[in-house]
């Protein structure tokens, strides 16, 4: 493998900075005529720190090596393939939790799964993000940087690039294979509540409690643009697989569909008697709750193209309900009622069939949308209120975090 310049220049370094500490005077001198490097501070111990990495990710790969073969022989007993496959796409998560994660001095407000690697973050009202290891439960690292509360975080497409936003008033773009800070944006005038990047990963999306959703450039950081609308805390936001449509939720008790090129509202959802918390897009392979349909101005049904893709969107809200939404036509399509207390996260299942939940009534609830009804609920999922959840698409498991200070990690089969 060839390294690039800057690699070489940190691996002398490092080397260095090693031989410093055990006292290799004599190499040391030698070393700094033919590599022409000098001590750096920044160095320090970064040798040790990536062998004991080295060290870690071996024996994770001969786990996962252990548990492939150990799945193989399992599909193999149950015959045909596609039936398993089946069944782990329509996995849910099921009591006990797998993991307690501890750690967070304060609310856990937002959990994120990594898209390619088994590592989950999570984000702290302590000024905090973790990162964690959400298949063997164990710790990896702190990243400090904001000096408040930080409200939520998503990766990109590649998972390279973490961004996190905070009560600070500031958006922090994280290079997560240093695990180092390489942008600060500043711009909003209140609390940053929610961030997304963008399908492609160039552009960032925010919204805030001063009304406010901003468009971001991720290559320089700046504020290309502001989308005004909402008349009160703009608390989360959704975005279409393809990129182009934009669903927001705001303490004015609405949600609002907008074309993103444009910056325009398309749609103003009215239903809700409460601040709307959380919203969600549903995936393009979505079911049709019982008695959906598109309907014309002239109350004809007609089949109806969805805007970008997006068929249905989801809303919960402080009224204690959640809310289906047809995009093509504004209508409220269903309504789920079952938690005593207010609906703090939503996610649609993987496989369209079913849409998860949690709330302040500290449950965890499973909605099947075809048949318009809860069909499983983990009781006392936490013994305090839980904020905010995540699905991984890649190996099904579901994440919690609560104002307990902890977060938990939940199985699925």
């Amino acid at each position: 493998m060839v390294l690039t310049n800057k690699q070489k220049e940190e691996l002398n370094g490092a080397i260095l900075d090693y031989m410093e500490s055990c006292g290799y005077t004599t190499t040391i001198q030698e070393f700094k005529k033919e590599a022409q490097v000098d001590l750096d501070p920044k160095k320090k111990g970064l040798l040790e720190k990536k062998w004991t990495s080295v060290v870690r990710l071996q024996k994770k790969v001969l786990d996962l090596e252990a548990k492939v073969a150990a799945l193989e022989e399992e599909a193999s007993s149950h015959g045909p393939g596609a039936s398993v496959k089946r069944g782990r796409e329509e996995a849910l998560p099921r009591a006990p939790e797998r993991y307690t994660l501890t750690g967070h001095r304060s609310s856990v407000n937002a959990v994120k799964f990594h898209p390619v690697f088994s590592l989950l973050a999570s984000a702290s009202e302590d000024a905090t993000i973790k990162v964690w290891d959400y298949e063997s439960g164990e710790f990896e690292r702190t990243l400090k940087g904001h000096t408040n509360s930080v409200q939520d975080l998503d990766f990109d497409k590649t998972g390279n690039l973490l961004a996190s936003c905070a009560a600070d008033l500031t958006i922090k773009i994280w290079d997560f294979q240093a695990f180092e800070c390489i942008k600060t944006l500043h711009g909003h005038d209140h609390n940053v509540s929610c961030v997304k990047f963008t399908p492609t990963g160039d552009h960032i999306i925010s919204s805030s409690r001063d009304k406010s959703i901003k468009v971001w450039e991720v290559a320089t950081g700046y504020c290309v643009k502001t989308i005004n609308g909402h008349e009160e805390w703009v608390r989360k936001i959704a975005i279409s697989l393809d990129g182009g449509l934009l669903a927001s939720c705001s303490n004015d008790q609405t949600a609002r569909v907008w074309s993103l090129a444009k910056g325009e509202c398309s749609m103003v959802l009215r239903d809700h008697s409460h601040v709307v918390e959380c919203i969600a897009i549903a995936p393009d392979n979505v079911v049709d709750p019982p008695g959906a349909v598109a309907v014309t101005q002239n109350g004809d049904a007609k089949p109806v193209a969805p805007p970008h893709g997006v068929k249905y969107i989801a809303t919960g809200s402080r009224d204690k309900t959640i809310k289906l939404w047809d995009v093509t036509t504004g209508a409220c399509v269903a309504t789920y009622a079952g938690h005593d207390n207010w609906v703090r996260g939503v996610r649609f299942h993987p496989c369209g069939k079913y849409l998860l939940s949690v709330s302040d009534d500290k449950t965890i609830r499973i909605w099947d949308i075809a048949q318009n009804r809860c069909m499983r609920t983990v009781q006392e999922a936490h013994p305090h209120f839980i904020a905010c959840l995540d699905f991984s698409d890649k190996n099904p498991h579901v994440a919690t975090g609560s104002v307990d200070d902890t977060l938990k990690i939940w199985k699925c089969s």
